[in-house]
């Protein structure tokens, strides 16, 4: 969908739809749509009346008017309008144009009561992750799709901004629906060979330095927790290290580690097949990172950037790591292997561990699918947020808030590091099952050192089972418009 600016009234713009919003429990209509009612003889009005449209926040309706279409997305209550409600009034506005066969659609900028570059930006992130589809695998491809979404700036008064957040918006959805496009793939076009090809494209194309690890020279820095997860499968693993150089001198500098396991069948402690039906989503940590450094040369931010990622498999045979084997993390911390399963946080402990040695940051953030116990926890729409630095913290659940995409943070309670003794080695990978998720994160965090640290489990929102707002079923590209929130602030 190509996104354009228009400096013209929406009536006078010549589209095959035309998106208007409006606010519940409003006494009068609001310009655009008064001179759309009065171009169309007073029907568009009539027809409101006639359906009862009480403007709720995400509900839609259209009526045709002669040459277009006019689509009323609801807002709400003008006093409780959000850029979530924003981003979600624009998704179903765009699919009901998409539906009725629009190729091009012109939109006001919806609401008034936040900046106009902020609601630009809600706008477009909600025409783009609304309408994003994923048919790579289907012969026949869907016939009805937008092909421009034409953004009206009536007055120019706000013409740069709104340009601006226009843009800034293409670039946050086009990052989570270039993560999407990786989560959704099958595992048999994405192993770790695949995702280490698809990072030096990215970074060919983004002009970022990049370096991949082989296993021999993962073998050589000491990395044995990821090795120890990739014995089992036939497929390589490779380390992936991208930098992002800001413009001058970069404000500061951020690691930002994503979980790479690009199918998990549980190893030896093999999971159902329930259970691995769609463990083709745990890379969805690395499909973010990448999302994120191919967006951050077109955004130019001032900071540095490192994105790691160690992609493997986690696979079942005779070379695979066994229950009660001890692997030897590059830090020297030895880890007694309770559960093969547990699989994600060896990975992540040597990427911790090579941030350290190697990326030296100001702070290291990890996203990862991780446990199902978060799941249990906070459910599939709402990620889990550990840190070893509230500051952090803080600022990742305030991009969180603007971004629409939910955290919550759960406590790193010291005496459960209890869980994690061993009797042979330095730690166990897993505890008992109460507190899971923060049992993990106390794992890692043994790992994070001094290092500022905040881990995102992404487990629940990864991935959805059913159509919502602005995901489709499947990928959801989620954390990827959180931390770019949270890296522009």
């Amino acid at each position: 969908m190509k996104v354009a600016i228009v400096t013209k009234r929406l009536d006078e713009v010549a589209a095959d739809a035309l998106v208007v919003g409006l606010y519940a429990a409003e006494k009068t209509l609001p310009d655009a749509l008064v001179r759309l009612d009065r171009a169309a003889g007073g029907h568009l009005k009539a027809a409101l009346e006639a359906e009862s449209f009480k403007a709720k926040a995400g509900q839609v309706m259209h009526v045709h008017t002669g040459k277009s279409r006019v689509v009323v997305a609801g807002l709400g209550p003008r006093a409780e309008m959000t850029l979530e409600v924003l981003r979600r009034g624009a998704a179903a506005a765009l699919r009901r144009a998409r539906d009725l066969g629009a190729r091009t659609v012109a939109a006001e900028v919806l609401g008034d009561r936040l900046p106009a570059p902020q609601r630009a930006q809600a706008l477009v992130e909600g025409a783009l992750l609304g309408t994003y589809t994923f048919d790579r695998y289907k012969k026949e491809k869907p016939e009805r799709a937008v092909e421009e979404l034409r953004i009206v700036d009536a007055e120019a008064r706000h013409g740069r901004e709104i340009e601006e957040g226009a843009r800034r918006g293409e670039v946050f959805a086009r990052a989570t629906a270039y993560a999407r496009d990786l989560i959704n793939a099958p595992a048999n076009e994405l192993s770790p060979s695949d995702l280490a090809r698809a990072a030096v494209q990215l970074a060919k194309e983004r002009r970022l330095a990049i370096q991949v690890h082989d296993r021999a020279e993962c073998s050589r820095m000491g990395m044995g927790a990821f090795l120890g997860v990739a014995a089992g499968s036939a497929e390589a693993p490779k380390f992936i290290h991208l930098t992002y150089a800001a413009p001058g001198r970069g404000k500061r500098r951020v690691a930002l580690i994503g979980k790479g396991v690009t199918f998990d069948s549980g190893g030896l402690d093999l999971k159902n097949s329930e259970g691995m039906q769609r463990m083709k989503n745990d890379m969805a940590g690395a499909a973010a990172v990448l999302g994120i450094m191919g967006a951050l040369p077109q955004l130019r931010l001032p900071v540095e950037v490192h994105g790691l990622i160690a992609a493997t498999e986690n696979m079942p045979s005779g070379t695979a790591v066994r229950p009660g084997d001890v692997l030897r993390a590059m830090n020297g911390t030895t880890i007694e292997v309770g559960n093969t399963d547990a699989e994600g946080r060896l990975t992540l402990a040597d990427a911790l561990c090579y941030a350290a040695a190697r990326v030296k940051p100001d702070e290291v953030i990890d996203l990862a699918t991780l446990t199902g116990a978060c799941v249990i926890a906070l459910g599939p729409l709402c990620a889990g947020l550990m840190a070893n630095d509230q500051a952090l913290a803080k600022r990742l659940l305030d991009a969180g808030e603007l971004a629409g995409e939910r955290l919550w943070q759960l406590p790193l309670i010291d005496e459960y590091r209890e869980h994690l003794k061993s009797e042979v080695a330095d730690l166990n990978n897993v505890g008992p099952r109460g507190g899971g998720a923060i049992n993990a994160g106390l794992f890692l965090k043994e790992f994070a050192g001094d290092l500022p640290w905040a881990h995102l489990d992404i487990a629940g929102p990864a991935w959805s089972e059913k159509d919502l707002p602005l995901v489709p079923k499947g990928a959801s590209g989620t954390a990827v418009r959180t931390i770019l929130t949270y890296l522009a602030g």
